[in-house]
């Protein structure tokens, strides 16, 4: 396929080694489904079957057509795990359906070699272990029910910049039909990452890293009008041409992807989004960050804009011609686009595990706004729980705003709420208590932990694809005394949160535990928490990996606050931010990442913040961390490792770095000890 717009001059391979830290992770829920690993140890034979092999695909791959009732791949088959080439093919190839868990570096031979998928199948990787070295997928006429998830598909780059005599492309589709291609690391091959040609149709491309390459993504090779396609939440970076081009497409919906051309390399953008031929395109809420000529079109084609951000872009930005509505098509739920960037940073690409079992079967309760379910209330689905159940009891919450008080008391554990929409930003429940909000019975005040939206006392609660928020409004109870207002608090030992928002000002996220002497392990990951004033606090054992902090301004504009407040018990790990990003819509140098709370003035506390492998907005003060309530926190734990971004700064006296040394003691499962989070 020829890419008829004005290119940069062919340019040398540039290549630069990563350097983000990995570790054993838990799993992950994103996108359409939830994401987790098997990791039995075993070359190829028949592997229980874990419970993300049920995960079905959004966008055109969830629509039915052709015959195909949405894209689930493998899951009706066996589950097998492979670490050879010879296996990998054996079960990728067999006309039987398979969920393939992809568990070592498996180099092709020869280099270029793609292997011709067969129908119904799940090729997935095991946490970050799963490469592919040389080579990639084919997927042919007729092919369909295809999922490639959490793989990294690399290296079969053969030293010709712009290659046209080796067409090795990492995955390659001619005639297929419903495929996801999901939370990939795609790179450094001889062609294109990603070809959709041939009237391949029902195609959703979502969550992926696309990087280091000429060509990205090329989506036509027909002169018919047939391919559907959805390319939604994927990172492409550091790429010339076809980002994507998409030729003669029937519908192509893009939305919240990331395009980014970074300056300084040997790599530049031609051109960004390009529709041809007859394709009509609808490109919403993406982030265009230096990108040469970011959006164009041809004069045979349909392109609609919506909510975009251009960020240093130059030349063509295009649009024209009437558009369709995705929404007749499937639901999907858009990120704003100004939140794109860290999301993508943080979330795009394979995600880790070391779950090692599949959880039981779990009693599921509804709760609808709309009388739809089993109750109305998330509280009166959490009284319906027994007490001292053995076993999960999933709350499955439907789209809606509930507003009300939601406790789990220490005699309910193993129970996960769960929301059903599209997004996490669907399902919301909120309330407005603070500190000094009077009680309705007359007993007083709330105090800052009563002031919760949500409070979890039970142990191995889990949280996912919901919001809690407490939106007690500052400004106008300026009289009041005690403006702290939590959001959720947990008290309670093996706390997951997952792909939740927690939103609140003072004292959003209050990680504490039972006890001062009881451990409580947190573990919060794909989500974002905003705030302004301590907003994670507490005395738990917790990490934050590959998730979002935003500052956010004081109720009367200005900006000030402090990230962490720290109150560890002494020969207890603290609060671990990790691969995770912070920021905001706030004036430069104004937040500290933490200071030490004595709470009662305990001087046998020893608060801990790490802050590590993580990007660091402008609005992070130079010296990122001070006193409080006569405690100096150069008497604690505070530190930085590895961070990167405008707020991040060289080791001093006032800003402590971990040595090499040092960092390898404070990885995740050092906090987490012999708990592996799995998502039930």
């Amino acid at each position: 396929m020829s890419d008829n717009v004005p290119h940069t001059r062919a340019r040398p391979r540039h290549r630069r080694r990563r350097t983000m830290a990995t570790a054993a992770l838990p799993i992950a829920v994103i996108a359409a489904g939830t994401l987790g690993y098997h990791t039995t140890a075993q070359n190829s034979a028949t592997a229980a079957t874990p419970t993300w092999a049920a995960a079905e695909a959004d966008g055109f791959a969830s629509v039915n057509s052709l015959g195909q009732n949405g894209t689930y791949g493998g899951r009706d088959g066996e589950t097998v795990t492979v670490r050879t080439l010879a296996d990998l093919e054996k079960y990728a190839t067999a006309p039987e359906p398979y969920v393939i868990v992809v568990a070592a570096t498996i180099s092709m031979n020869p280099v270029g070699k793609e292997i011709k998928v067969a129908s119904d199948k799940t090729i997935i990787g095991s946490g970050t272990s799963g490469h592919i070295v040389g080579g990639g997928f084919f997927l042919g006429q007729g092919v369909h029910n295809v999922i490639i998830r959490n793989l990294t598909i690399r290296d079969s780059y053969q030293g010709v910049w712009n290659d046209k005599d080796h067409d090795y492309d990492a995955i390659q589709m001619d005639g297929a039909h419903h495929v996801w291609i999901d939370h990939n690391d795609l790179r450094h091959m001889a062609d294109g990452l990603i070809d959709v040609r041939k009237d391949s149709t029902n195609v959703t491309v979502s969550w992926n890293r696309l990087s280091d390459n000429n060509k990205a993504f090329g989506i036509g090779w027909t002169e018919n009008l047939v391919t559907d396609i959805t390319i939604h939440h994927n990172w492409i970076r550091e790429t010339e041409q076809r980002n994507p081009s998409t030729d003669n497409a029937a519908h192509a919906h893009l939305y919240n992807n990331y395009l980014e051309d970074t300056t300084g390399t040997a790599i530049t953008s031609a051109y960004g989004n390009y529709a041809r031929g007859r394709t009509s395109m609808v490109l919403e809420n993406s982030y265009f960050q230096g990108f040469r000529n970011p959006v164009i079109k041809d004069s045979t084609a349909s392109l609609v804009q919506r909510g975009n951000v251009f960020s240093g872009t130059s030349g063509r930005n295009e649009s024209g011609g009437p558009a369709f509505d995705p929404k007749t098509y499937y639901a999907y739920t858009l990120d704003q686009a100004n939140e794109v960037p860290a999301l993508l940073k943080s979330q795009a690409g394979p995600r880790g595990s070391t779950a090692t079992t599949t959880a039981a079967a779990a009693t599921t309760l509804t709760v609808a706004k709309d009388g739809t379910g089993q109750y109305s209330t998330v509280q009166a689905a959490v009284n319906a729980v027994p007490a001292n159940n053995t076993s999960r009891v999933v709350i499955a919450v439907k789209p809606g705003t509930y507003r009300e008080l939601v406790k789990i008391p220490s005699n309910k554990p193993h129970i996960t709420l769960q929301g059903t929409g599209a997004s996490r930003r669907d399902t919301l429940i909120v309330y407005n208590n603070a500190a000094g909000t009077p009680k309705p019975d007359g007993s007083g005040t709330y105090g800052t932990s009563g002031s919760a939206t949500v409070a979890v006392e039970a142990d191995d609660f889990q949280a996912r694809n919901l919001t809690i928020t407490n939106d007690f409004d500052e400004a106008a109870h300026q009289s009041l005394s005690g403006h702290q207002a939590v959001a959720l608090r947990t008290a309670a030992d093996k706390v997951m949160l997952d792909s939740v928002i927690i939103n609140g000002d003072q004292d959003t996220l209050l990680l504490d535990t039972a006890a001062k002497d009881r451990l409580g392990r947190v573990y919060v990951t794909n989500s974002y928490v905003t705030g302004n004033v301590d907003f994670v606090f507490g005395r738990a054992t917790a990490v934050i990996d590959r998730s979002v902090l935003t500052l956010r301004k004081r109720w009367n504009g200005t900006s000030a606050g402090y990230l962490t407040a720290p109150s560890t018990p002494a020969n207890r790990k603290g609060f671990l931010i990790t691969r995770s990003t912070v920021n905001g819509d706030v004036s430069a140098s104004t937040f500290y990442l933490g200071r030490p709370w004595h709470a009662g003035g305990d001087a046998t506390l020893d608060p801990q913040t790490t802050v590590r492998d993580t990007t660091l907005s402008a609005a992070v003060k130079p010296t990122p961390w001070t006193d409080m309530s006569g405690f100096s926190w150069k008497d604690d734990r505070f530190a930085e490792y590895n961070n990167t971004g405008p707020g991040a700064g060289p080791t001093s006296p006032d800003r402590p770095h971990l040595t090499p040394a040092q960092a390898a003691d404070q990885e995740i499962t050092d906090w987490l000890g012999d708990w592996t989070p799995t998502a039930s």
